[in-house]
């Protein structure tokens, strides 16, 4: 697993917990999702905002033709999952469907699709046990949300299945638990809390070695990738840059990211020049000229520019 695919799966973590949110709550009318304001460049991509990427999950069978239930079919699901906002989820489900029968022989896609639908069951369960947790200090909080959380997958999910879905989650979890319990536990001096954080580090497996060090090695390497602009490096070098430190598919994602950002920023220096013409009162004229710029979605990140 690459630093870069790492980090893309955090992401799509946290965005797919939000985006499930509204879509499950009860309360919460579905928001309607304007056209960007620059038409696709990939008339392949699922949703625009997956342009230039590639499905996650390693979905695949074992030597017997079954199929075989680990981390890689969450990821393949919450990669979907991801682009909740952009559609709907019985898009999204379809689209999975779709790609698993893409991927996998008909039996083993059957039992997939099974698994989607309790994931599916799963992620609509948590947002009413979301709701029903206690608050607490930071770690006692974290610790009961986690323990509510494998709770709740027996009633969706088999031991086996679970082991497979979420083993390795929850060990990364329990993890940075146990970490943040020794960080706050003022009973601990400073050299306590460094022997055990080092015993912890010890018994880390080298996969969970890697996912650790993944968000630095990003940070670090899109530090290099500002020197090199800021020392006149072309777009070549910032690409064989990140192509060593991650994929070449990754790197011409982060290149795509880039373009994206510049012709954003261009887009508001237009707005705003052509804004500051404009009389202070006028609001419909000012409307107007957000339309003609921005999508609806786009213009909540207005504000911090104006």
């Amino acid at each position: 697993m690459t630093a870069l695919t790492t980090m893309t799966k955090v992401g799509a973590g946290a965005v797919v917990a939000a985006l499930l949110y509204a879509a499950f709550a009860p309360s919460a009318p579905p928001v309607p999702v304007a056209p960007a304001a620059a038409p696709a460049s990939d008339p392949f991509a699922f949703v625009r905002s997956m342009e230039g990427t590639r499905p996650d999950g390693d979905v695949r069978t074992n030597p017997d033709g079954e199929l075989v239930i680990d981390a890689e079919l969450g990821h393949l699901f919450d990669y979907y999952l991801a682009g909740m906002g952009e559609k709907d989820l019985r898009a999204i489900r379809a689209e999975i469907e779709r790609e698993l029968d893409k991927r996998l022989k008909p039996g083993p896609a059957a039992q997939a699709k099974r698994l989607l639908a309790s994931y599916l069951d799963y992620k609509a369960a948590l947002v009413n046990l979301e709701a029903g947790l206690k608050p607490g200090d930071m770690a006692a909080a974290a610790r009961a949300r986690l323990q509510a959380m494998q709770k709740l997958r027996l009633q969706f999910f088999t031991e086996k299945e679970i082991a497979g879905l979420f083993g390795f989650s929850d060990a990364y979890d329990n993890d940075a638990l146990a970490r943040m319990e020794i960080s706050t536990d003022a009973k601990l001096s400073v050299a306590q809390r460094a022997e055990k954080l080092a015993a912890l580090d010890a018994k880390l497996s080298p996969a969970m070695r890697e996912e650790r060090e993944a968000p630095t090695r990003v940070i670090r390497t899109e530090e290099a990738v500002q020197k090199l602009r800021a020392q006149g490096a072309s777009d070549d070098e910032v690409y064989r840059l990140r192509a060593a430190a991650f994929t070449p598919e990754g790197a011409s994602r982060l290149a795509e990211l880039d373009r994206e950002e510049a012709a954003w920023k261009s887009r508001i220096q237009v707005y705003l020049a052509e804004r500051r013409q404009l009389a202070p009162d006028a609001l419909a004229a000012v409307q107007q000229l957000r339309d003609k710029y921005f999508s609806a979605d786009e213009q909540r990140r207005l504000p911090a520019y104006e």
